[in-house]
C-alpha cells in the first residue's frame, strides 16, 4: 500500500471513521497544528542537552498522539471513539505538567535574556516548540473547546516549554 493514495487531490482529507472534510476545516487545522507541535518537540528532544528534558519531551509527544486521535474525530463520531476505548488525553497529564511547573520554578534558572530566544540550540528548539504549542492551542480553541482538557493541557505545556528553555539556558 502506498502512502500516496491520491484521495486528497480534491482538497479533502479523511477523519477517523472515514468522514471526508476540507483540508482547511478547523478540525484538520487543529490536528495539523498539534502534529506540527509533535514534530517541533521531536526536534527539541534531538537537541535536548540534559537527559531529563529529553525524557519529558518524549512523554509529551506520546500524549499529543492521543490528543491528535481525539481531534481527528467528528463530534457525531465521538461516541464510537469512546466505545472503541482509543487513547485519549487524561487529567493526570495536566497534573504532571502542573507539578513540573512547580519543580522548574524551584530550580535556579535564569530569566535573563528570555525575550530573545537562541542562547543555545536546546533552548532555541524549545522556544520554537513553545510558539507552535501556542498556535495549536489557538486552533483547538477555534473548535469551541475553550476551557477543555486539551486547551488547558496545551496552555500548560507552553508554560513548561518556556521554563525548560530557560532551564537549558541556565548554567548548571
Amino acid at each position: 500500500m502506498s502512502i500516496a493514495t491520491r484521495t486528497g487531490d480534491d482538497g479533502t482529507t479523511g477523519l477517523l471513521y472515514g468522514r471526508r472534510v476540507s483540508k482547511t476545516d478547523p478540525r484538520v487545522e487543529a490536528c495539523g497544528a498539534v502534529d506540527e507541535l509533535n514534530a517541533a518537540l521531536g526536534l527539541a528532544r534531538a537537541q535536548a542537552a540534559p537527559p531529563r528534558v529529553g525524557e519529558e519531551l518524549l512523554a509529551f509527544q506520546k500524549q499529543l498522539v492521543a490528543l491528535m486521535g481525539e481531534l481527528a474525530v467528528a463530534p457525531e463520531d465521538l461516541p464510537r471513539y469512546q466505545a472503541d476505548k482509543l487513547p485519549k488525553l487524561e487529567e493526570i497529564a495536566l497534573a504532571h505538567l502542573d507539578g513540573l511547573v512547580a519543580r522548574l520554578e524551584g530550580e535556579k534558572i535564569s530569566f535573563e535574556g528570555w525575550a530573545t530566544p537562541g542562547a543555545n540550540l536546546p533552548a532555541a528548539a524549545l522556544d520554537v516548540a513553545r510558539t507552535v504549542c501556542r498556535r495549536a492551542e489557538r486552533r483547538v480553541i477555534e473548535l469551541g473547546n475553550a476551557g477543555s482538557l486539551p486547551v488547558r493541557y496545551l496552555n500548560r505545556l507552553s508554560d513548561v516549554l518556556w521554563l525548560l528553555a530557560r532551564y537549558c539556558e541556565s548554567p548548571e
